[in-house]
């Protein structure tokens, strides 16, 4: 089990476990939250907490759109 760890004061603290319903994210662009699948986003092993973002899908489909417009494709 992973969790995270945050101390409230000195004599308490709080620990949460991991899972696939309570990663989050803010969208780097709007800064929406987005909920995270962390397996879908590390589990090719070549991604990093630290470097990662996870745009929304409205910025993401924006993204997209300008990319189809330039004639690029993803």
């Amino acid at each position: 089990m992973f969790y995270v760890k945050e101390p409230i004061n000195d004599a308490m603290e709080i620990t949460i476990e991991i899972n696939d319903e309570n990663v989050f994210c803010r969208c780097p662009v709007c800064g929406k939250e987005v909920s995270v699948n962390l397996e879908d986003i590390l589990g090719d092993g070549h991604g990093d907490l630290f470097g990662t973002s996870v745009m929304c899908e409205d910025c993401s489909r924006e993204l997209m759109e300008a990319g189809d417009e330039d004639g690029f494709e993803a």
